[in-house]
């Protein structure tokens, strides 16, 4: 039995937003210094050359990395990187703090291995996120920023949110996410309407200096033929990838009392649908995919591989997992590639569409 599996029953009286803030402490005070973020290195890394990718113009050092919404302001990408993951998307960052929706708003849903969170784009702003990332220095591994809008602005004010955020924050990343598919902030106008995502992109190209890869996070309950156009879209503006997907608000199947909270849900119940995405725009696009939805084992994240993804990410995974997680799944990826004779994961991306 491992120690997470020990405290986990403790964290888990605790309301799920404190028990969250409690371990980003705690992550906080472990990439304080250097013996002790170099013990979480020894412990939960795990690196080996099968492992590695190059996406977007950057080198992976494996193919599992944090969604956005665990470290929102980037407060603890270091430790999250000491930890063994391969990448790390902070967010989502608005151009100006933001309170997001009242408490309780993330709830666990134990049964079901799965999350409702209806935060609402809460955080501090793009100012200190540049701030927190200029006092740490950037993580040894891939940075992801997604970018979101203010809940209160118009159609016309959220180009210039998108704007803001890209243009402060572009420097530090890697890539850059446009977060349009969220189901959690106010619903005042379609923002996956090809006039609106067409004005995005257009600023934000117009903003790209650095040529920056900027990608797009699309939702998972649309029907095939919606999800289909709107990969014909993204990809005539130029898009240099997807993100699929985010949380659903379907609650078909579940047993935990908490799915009657309104908000996005994550975990083991989206694993299936978000595959199935991934599979569907693999198989009507090249451009690169990042894989999102139910990734908690080195089983689902392969899932998704063979299915189309290049790269995955999990929060709910890590919160039910635990700190081991990324050294887990990746472990597991090298024994499932070396299985079935794949020599990288590179040769493993889509080999179910064949």
């Amino acid at each position: 039995m491992s120690i997470y599996s020990r405290i986990r029953p403790l964290a888990f009286r605790l309301p799920a937003e404190t028990a969250h803030e409690l371990g980003k402490g705690l992550l906080r005070t472990a990439q304080s210094t250097r013996p002790t973020k170099a013990g979480l290195a020894a412990v939960y890394q795990y690196e080996n050359p099968t492992l590695e990718i190059e996406r977007f113009g950057t080198r992976f050092p494996n193919p599992v990395g944090v969604a956005a919404g665990f470290d929102k302001n980037a407060e603890v990408t270091h430790a999250l990187s000491a930890l063994g993951f391969g990448f790390v998307e902070i967010g989502t960052v608005t151009p100006y703090p933001q309170q997001g929706n009242r408490r309780p708003r993330l709830f666990r849903l134990r049964e079901d291995e799965a999350m409702v969170n209806r935060m609402g784009f809460n955080g501090y702003g793009m100012d200190h996120v540049k701030e927190q990332l200029q006092r740490d220095g950037l993580p040894p591994v891939p940075i992801g920023v997604n970018v979101g809008k203010m809940n209160t602005s118009s159609q016309r004010e959220a180009i210039e949110d998108y704007r803001r955020v890209f243009d402060r924050l572009s420097p530090f990343a890697d890539y850059v996410v446009v977060n349009v598919s969220c189901p959690n902030t106010p619903e005042e106008f379609d923002e996956s309407s090809p006039e609106h995502l067409r004005e995005i992109f257009e600023t934000l190209e117009d903003e790209n200096e650095r040529d920056v890869p900027i990608l797009v996070k699309i939702g998972p309950d649309s029907p095939t033929e919606s999800v289909l156009e709107l990969v014909d879209i993204v990809e005539g503006l130029g898009v240099d990838g997807i993100v699929a997907t985010n949380t659903t608000t379907e609650r078909d199947g579940l047993e935990s009392p908490n799915r009657e909270e309104w908000g996005g849900l994550s975990g083991a119940p989206l694993e299936d649908r978000s595959t199935e995405v991934i599979r569907t725009i693999a198989g009507h696009t090249d451009l690169p995919i990042v894989g999102v939805g139910g990734v908690d084992s080195a089983e689902s994240a392969y899932e998704k591989i063979r299915a189309g993804a290049s790269l995955v990410q999990l929060y709910t995974g890590f919160v039910y997992n635990g700190p081991a997680t990324a050294r887990e799944i990746n472990r597991g990826l090298v024994e499932l590639l070396t299985r079935d004779g794949f020599r990288s994961v590179e040769e493993a991306i889509g080999a179910d569409l064949e």
